[in-house]
Parts: structure tokens; sequence; C-alpha cells
């Protein structure tokens, strides 16, 4: 039973490992392309440099050795040769191998060899040099690799005397690695530069697009420098992000000047009625004038929503003015209106009537069922904030995602007397949307609701006027 479940066990261990790594993990396009293309080559260059290295270093240090090692044992085999080896003749031999074979030879009296040092694990030339003696000398030997010194030192035990024998470690170890470790470090580079110009223009493209789709977003004209361009994928998203647009651009056009005509028509309609019924003496009057109003506003209400934002241009304005225009337009007998805006000016890039009307749905929405309206507004972090709350009876949680639905009305929360299209919150998120931001309702501390107008700030184009 235990076997079973420790696969199930180890799951959770595993996908809890992804995680962390996935978090670790390069978000943006441009580093993990760099990566894609940048680790296999570093890995495959590791390798290669690591089994010719390792092969090189090997075959060299071998070959270096096996020279090394027939020099010493011509010099012993000499040496045994010699009949007298009076200090002259020693001293012969030592100069010429000095002189021809690069080695420094002398002849120390006694038959002891020093104690025999541990091996390094990785001794190539140790071992190398070891064996190559061992094979060609049939005599006690010493040995000596280790350490920093510029000399390898060996001693053979001769007949009446040890010979010494000092090599310089360049002449046992491959000395040009260093060349190959250089050209390998600066090709890496030079590719590595390469490829980081190379996809910094393959990425460009993508930015562009992602710019101009966030900008046509927003309601604002796409950059002047904006063009199909890059690889012909990043081409076919760029054309069909453009055709996209056009279409969607002529379907708000043909939709604006349809509703256009048809407000025409029902003015004018509204128009005879207002004429008749002035014209008219009856105690019906009145109640049909209140409904040719209601009619009438309904009638703007839709052309607003149909409309949205468009035909607006985006500039600098000052939010502390709208919100107070809004304060002074709204007040009402009974009614508690309070303004917070603590920085002045508040300049932000938006379209104002378009943003004062959506503020506007919200207030006139909250002194329907309110006494206390609070209005706040503040900048921070690259996002505009502007928070409206009253003390009404609020919307329940569950609900206050579907009162944004065009022409939705609620059952209880909100008091059915009151005469409204069901529109204006459709139309203020419309258009706060239509900034690149979003609306969302919340329990409010004065005990009714809560709305919070949140718009990106941080991004002021040159092409946005001031007002």
């Amino acid at each position: 039973m235990a076997q079973e479940g420790e696969p199930l066990a180890r799951a959770p261990f595993l996908s809890r490992v992804f995680s962390v790594l996935g978090s670790l993990a390069p978000k943006g396009l441009y580093t993990r392309a760099l990566i894609i293309i940048i680790a296999p080559i570093v890995i495959l260059q590791s390798i290669l440099a690591f089994v010719f290295l390792d092969r090189h270093w090997q075959v060299v240090t071998r070959r270096l050795s096996v020279a090394t090692a027939q020099d010493i044992a011509m010099l012993a085999d000499t040496y045994e040769a010699m009949t007298a080896k009076t200090p002259d003749d020693l001293d012969r031999l030592s100069r010429l191998a000095r002189e021809n074979l690069s080695l420094s030879v002398r002849f120390l009296p006694g038959d002891q060899l020093p104690v025999t040092r541990s091996k390094p694990f990785f001794g190539f030339l140790d071992r190398y040099l070891s064996g190559e003696i061992s094979r060609r000398i049939n005599r006690p030997y010493w040995i000596d690799t280790v350490g920093s010194s510029n000399y390898i030192e060996v001693r053979i035990k001769l007949d009446g005397a040890v010979m010494r024998v000092l090599a310089q470690r360049a002449q046992l170890i491959p000395s040009n690695t260093h060349f190959f470790i250089v050209w390998m470090v600066t090709s890496a580079t030079i590719l590595l530069i390469v490829a980081i110009l190379f996809l910094r223009n393959q990425i460009r493209p993508i930015l562009a697009l992602a710019d101009a789709a966030d900008r046509f977003g927003r309601g604002r004209p796409a950059p002047p420098d904006f063009r199909v361009r890059g690889a012909r994928e990043v081409r076919l998203a760029a054309q069909a992000f453009l055709d996209m647009r056009d279409r969607i651009e002529r379907h708000v056009e043909q939709r604006t000047i349809m509703l256009a005509g048809v407000s025409h028509d029902l003015r004018t309609i509204l128009t005879r009625f207002r004429l008749q019924l002035a014209m008219m003496r009856a105690p019906q009057i009145e109640a049909l004038k209140r409904d040719v109003d209601e009619m009438q506003q309904m009638l703007e209400d839709y052309m607003a929503f149909a409309k949205g934002a468009a035909g607006e241009k985006i500039r600098r304005v000052d939010v502390r003015s709208i919100l107070e225009e809004l304060q002074a337009a709204v007040e009402e007998p009974g009614k508690t209106i309070r303004l917070d805006v603590r920085q002045n000016p508040l300049i932000v890039a938006l379209r104002r009537n378009a943003f004062k009307r959506a503020v506007l749905n919200l207030v006139t929405n909250a002194t329907r069922y309110a006494n206390t309206i609070q209005i706040r507004a503040l900048r921070s972090h690259g996002w505009l904030t502007v928070v409206v709350e009253d003390d009404g009876p609020g919307i329940p949680a569950d609900k206050r995602e579907v009162v944004f639905r065009p022409f939705h009305s609620l059952d209880a929360a909100r008091n059915q007397n009151k005469k409204s299209s069901g529109l204006g919150l459709a139309i203020a998120r419309d258009i706060v949307r239509s900034h690149g931001g979003d609306i969302t309702l919340d329990k409010s501390n004065l005990g009714g609701l809560k709305a919070v107008i949140r718009i990106p700030s941080k991004h002021v184009s040159e092409d946005v006027a001031a007002d």
C-alpha cells in the first residue's frame, strides 16, 4: 500500500517544483527566444570544448611524456656505459643534456630516493610519465609532478649515484590550450551579439503591433510609423489587426449613422408631440408631457450608448475641475455631495465629455437612492482612481456584475418607481473601458454602494493635445 501511494505523494511535490521553476523562468518573448537560441549553442560548445580539450590534453601529454622518458632513459644508459665516471665526464654529460635536451641533470652521491608522495587523482602527467619511465628504465625512480613549480623533478637510482633530472613543465604539458579557449569565447561572444541584434529586430514589429492594438483599444490613433513588417507570421498578424480595425470602424460608423438617422426621425416626432401638447388643454397633458420627456431622455441614452466615446479626441484635462462641475450640477435639496481630490491640479489624458458622462451616470444613479454621496479621486502608480460612494440600499454581491448589462434593472435592491433607461452603468463601463480601464462595484463604508473607476494614466503620448 505504501508503494502504491508513493507516486501520488510525489505528484504534488513535482507540481510544486515545476511551479517554482515556472515562476523563475523569464516571461518576455525576447528573453525566452534568446535562451532558446543561446542555450543550445553554449551547451554544445561546452561539451565540444570539454571533449576536445580532454582528448587533446591526454594525447599531447602522453606524447611529450614519451619523449621526455626516452631522453631520461638515454641519459641513464649513457651513465651506465661510462667506465670511469669522472667528474669531468659527468659535467660533460650534464652540459650535453642541458644544451641538446633542455634538461638539467645532476648526479647526486648516495643511493637513497626521497619518500614517495601521494599521487594526484586526475594527474595525467604523473600517470603517463611514470608509466613510460617504468617501461623504459628498469630501475627504482622517484617523480614529483605536484605543485606550482615550473619544473618536473625525476630521480633515478643508478649504480653509485642518483641522477636528478629537472625538466620544464612546459615540455610535458600543452602550452597552446588557451588559444583554443580564447577562440571559443570570442566566437561565442560574436554569436551572442548577432543573436541579440537579430532578435531585437524580430521582436520590434511584435511590440509595435501590441502598442497599436493597445492604442486602438483606448480609442487613440495608431502610431504614425506603424506598418506591416517583420517575419511572415508577424506580417499576417499585423495585417489581420489592420483589417479587423477597419471592419470595427466601419461597423461603428454604420451603426452611428443609422442611429443618428433614427434619432433624427424620432426627435421630429417628439417635437410634433410637444407642439400638439402645448396647444391642448386637458388634465392628462402634464402626464403626457412627462412621458414625452422620458422618451426624450431614453432616446438620448440610447444614442450615447450606441455612439460610445467615438469622435472625441483624448486631451489632457483637469479631473478636479470636471468633478467640481459635476458636484455643482447634481446638487439637490436634501442631498449631500462631498468631493475629495487632494491633488491639484489632477491632469490626466482623457476624453473629457465622455469621462464626465461616465462619472455623472454613477453620481446620478447614487442620488436616486441615497442622501449622502462621496466622490474621491487620486492618481497613483500610473492609475487614475475615482471612487463614488453612497449610503443607499446598495446592490447584492451576486448582482454587482449583471447590473452593467444594457436594459437590466434590479427588483429588490433598487426602487422600481425610479424611472431609468437601464443604460447608465452600461454607458459608464463602456466609456471607461474605451480608456483602457474598468469599473467595479463593492460595498461602501457609508453602508451603500461603492463604484470604483480605474483608468491608466501613465502613458500620455505626444499626439495628445492639452485641454
